[in-house]
């Protein structure tokens, strides 16, 4: 069954540059991953700090896996320092 992800990242203003060019990084390399139908990124108009993701994978699995990557586990490594708090992540199925 298909997975509907959407995460909500908020950088931290200092740190937006650097944050963006970390996720455009992931944009680039998830999308060869073979789970993967959708990887959009986009920016928030009112708060440019604020990013979100909107992914569509194949399965659980494709999701997993992808969560192991090199360049996933970067952005972990961002996390605390960078961004403003955790970010939120939902995941869903289509009803």
């Amino acid at each position: 069954m298909k997975i509907y992800l959407t995460a909500v990242i908020k950088a931290k203003e200092e740190h937006r540059n650097e944050v963006l060019e970390v996720l455009q990084n992931m944009v680039k390399e998830t999308r060869k991953e073979d789970a993967c139908e959708l990887y959009s990124l986009h920016q928030g108009i009112e708060d440019k700090n604020q990013f979100i993701f909107y992914e569509i994978w194949k399965s659980d699995e494709g999701l997993a896996l992808h969560n192991q990557q090199p360049y996933i586990q970067a952005f972990g490594a961002i996390i605390d320092e960078k961004l403003q708090e955790k970010p939120q992540i939902y995941t869903t199925h289509i009803l």
